[in-house]
C-alpha cells in the first residue's frame, strides 16, 4: 500500500506558495522539480515575492496558502508586532543555519587592521568592530540591514555586536531592506553592512563590493532559520492538504540533504522562472565553499545550509521560546514566561511534525525541548536521534 492510498482526500488540490529570491527556498522549488507535489496529488504554483511583509500580507488575507517562511514571524504575528496579528502555525522546519554578516570593503580593512579574522571566530571581527567604534573620533555612523525586525537575521546581528561591546540599539543603525536589494544598497554606500541569507552574501563578494565578516552558523551553530508557514484557520479547513504538503517537501529535504544533489539543485535555482540568477551566484553556500573576499580561497562549510540533515524539519518549542525572548529584546520588552511558552505551544505544532514522520517512517524525537550551546560536535539526544551542534559565538581556532 501507498503512503498517498493511506491517506484522507485533500480539502483542495491546488495550491498558492510564496517563496522569495534565496538559497533555501530549494525545498519548494525541488519538491516541484521531484514531482513531489503530483506524488501527493497537489498542483502546485510557486509565487515569487519580494518581501517577508509581503510573504505574511498574502498568507492573512488569503492571497497565498502557504509560504517559505522567516521562522519567527508565525511567532511574531501571531503576538500582533510588526503591525499586524493573526493566529499562524508551522508544523515544519525547511531549513538550518544560511545566513552571513557582510559588510562594505572599507569597514572590512578597519575590522581587520584591528585584529579583525572572519576565519577565526565570530568574536574576533566584533571585538574588532567594537574597538573602531570606541576608538575612533567623532564615533563613525553606521548603518546596518537586516531583512525584518522580527527575523533571526535581526537577532544574530545583534548577538555578533553584543560580542563586540556594541549596543544596537545605541551604537548602530539597523534598518530593514528586501534581501535582493542589500548588495546595491551596500554598493551605493547607503548601508556599511547587512545580515542575509544567500546567494546575497556571494553576490557581494563576487561583485566586489562586500566581505565576508561571519556566518550564521558562526554565530549560532544550527540556528533555525526557515519554515513552512501557514495561518491557522487555513490548517483548520485544509488538514488533509496541509500533511500532503509537509510530506512533499519532507521528502524533498532528504533529497536535499545529499551532498551529491546541491550541484544540480543550483542549476535549477538559477532558471528564470526561480531565482533568475547565475549558477555561480548560487553554488558557493548550496556546495559549502563559501569565499568571504573576491580573490582569495573559498573556506570549507558543508553545513552553511542544513536540510533534512539533524532532525532539521522539527519545530523545537526550545527554538521557538528563544525566537521570543529575542523578539521582546528588539520591541524593549521582557514577555513573561508562560506567555511566551504559551504562544509556541499553539504556534509551533510538534505534533502535526510526528503525524507526518509517522507516514515516511522517519525517527522523530520523543520531547519538544532540547538544550543550547552545550554541544561543539553531533551528538545523539535519544537512541536514533543525532543531533548538530548547538554552541553559540563558537572558537574555530
Amino acid at each position: 500500500m501507498t503512503i498517498r492510498s493511506q491517506l484522507a482526500p485533500p480539502e483542495r488540490t491546488a495550491l498558492r506558495l510564496g517563496f522569495l529570491r534565496l538559497s533555501d527556498s530549494a525545498p519548494l522549488i525541488m519538491a516541484r522539480e521531484l514531482g513531489l507535489y503530483q506524488k501527493y496529488g497537489l498542483q502546485v504554483d510557486l509565487l515569487r515575492e519580494v518581501s517577508w511583509a509581503n510573504v505574511r500580507d498574502k498568507l492573512v488575507s488569503g492571497d497565498l496558502d502557504a509560504a517559505h517562511m522567516l521562522a519567527p514571524l508565525p511567532l511574531a504575528t501571531a503576538l500582533g508586532a510588526g503591525g499586524m496579528r493573526a493566529d499562524m502555525i508551522t508544523a515544519l522546519v525547511l531549513s538550518l543555519n544560511g545566513n552571513a554578516i557582510t559588510v562594505s570593503p572599507g569597514l572590512a580593512l578597519e575590522i581587520a587592521g584591528r585584529g579583525g579574522d572572519p576565519l577565526q571566530s565570530a568574536r574576533s571581527t566584533a571585538t574588532a568592530l567594537g574597538r573602531y567604534l570606541r576608538e575612533t573620533t567623532p564615533q563613525p555612523e553606521l548603518t546596518f540591514a537586516t531583512v525584518h525586525p522580527f527575523s533571526c537575521h535581526t537577532f544574530q546581528l545583534r548577538l555578533w555586536l553584543q560580542a563586540g561591546g556594541i549596543a544596537p540599539e545605541r551604537d548602530v543603525r539597523i534598518i530593514v531592506l528586501p534581501p535582493e536589494q542589500m548588495v546595491d544598497s551596500l554598493a551605493r554606500g547607503i548601508i556599511d553592512g547587512y545580515c542575509v541569507g544567500e546567494p546575497w552574501n556571494s553576490v557581494a563578494v563576487q561583485y566586489g563590493v562586500g566581505a565576508v565578516q561571519v556566518t550564521g552558523h558562526q554565530v549560532w551553530n544550527n540556528a533555525i532559520e526557515k519554515v513552512l508557514g501557514v495561518t491557522a484557520q487555513w490548517h483548520k479547513l485544509h488538514p488533509g492538504t496541509h500533511l500532503r504538503l509537509r510530506l512533499a517537501l519532507m521528502e524533498a529535504c532528504t533529497w536535499l540533504a545529499h551532498p551529491a544533489n546541491r550541484v544540480d539543485t543550483a542549476r535549477i535555482l538559477a532558471q528564470p522562472e526561480y531565482l533568475d540568477m547565475p549558477r555561480d551566484q548560487l553554488l558557493p553556500s548550496l556546495t559549502g565553499q563559501l569565499q568571504f573576499v573576491k580573490g582569495q580561497p573559498a573556506r570549507e562549510l558543508p553545513e552553511f545550509h542544513v536540510f533534512g540533515r539533524y532532525q532539521a524539519g522539527f519545530p523545537w518549542r526550545s527554538h521557538g521560546e528563544w525566537l521570543l525572548q529575542q523578539t521582546g529584546a528588539v520591541l524593549g520588552k521582557t514577555l513573561a514566561p508562560e506567555r511566551i511558552k504559551a504562544l509556541v505551544q499553539q504556534t509551533f505544532r510538534t505534533d502535526l511534525y510526528r503525524e507526518a514522520a509517522r507516514y515516511l517512517d522517519l525517527p522523530c524525537p520523543s520531547g519538544d525541548y532540547k538544550p543550547v550551546n552545550r554541544h561543539n560536535s553531533a551528538w545523539e539526544l535519544e537512541p536514533g536521534i543525532e543531533l548538530g551542534p548547538d554552541m553559540m559565538l563558537e572558537e574555530w581556532l
